[in-house]
């Protein structure tokens, strides 16, 4: 039986993704998953930001497209594989309200005609939460199943 319930991964995957931030995001058949930086603005549940260049794949974006997010926590204790859609951001005070010294050394300012800032409107994910990888290796190692430390998985609504 689970420990935690579906809303619990849910809440789970959002602290992580929110204090981590490092994912995949691709577009599928059109571009391949890329480490991009997510940015929640703490305002709008299931909405991420990132600020990408017009001269990748992903700042060619010029519509809403169907997105893939894959997260994997930086302790290997969460992973979550999430689908929404992705579109550009024409409100130029978003990318005030968003920007920091970390995306101003990609830019040439906020003005630069590269820029490209992106929403992603998440709906639906599946979110793994491990168990201690370190008890099942050990239980391994000693002849026990494994997999009795294994984690546990929801589908979820974002």
């Amino acid at each position: 039986m689970p420990d935690h319930s579906p809303e619990e991964l849910k809440d789970k995957f959002w602290s992580k993704m929110t204090s981590e931030r490092t994912i995949m995001l691709g577009l599928p058949g059109k571009a391949a998953g890329r480490p991009m930086t997510a940015i929640s603005d703490g305002e709008t549940p299931g909405v991420l930001w990132f600020f990408t260049s017009t001269d990748t794949d992903l700042g060619e974006v010029t519509f809403a497209a169907d997105a893939e997010m894959v997260f994997v926590g930086k302790h290997h204790d969460l992973y979550a594989t999430a689908h929404g859609r992705l579109a550009p951001e024409p409100d130029h005070t978003k990318v005030d309200e968003l920007w920091s010294p970390f995306v101003a050394a990609w830019f040439d300012g906020k003005d630069d005609p590269k820029l490209r800032l992106l929403r992603l409107d998440l709906h639906q994910a599946e979110i793994w939460l491990e168990a201690n990888t370190l008890v099942a290796g050990a239980k391994m190692l000693l002849g026990s199943d494994p997999k009795e430390s294994a984690g546990e998985n929801a589908e979820v609504s974002l």
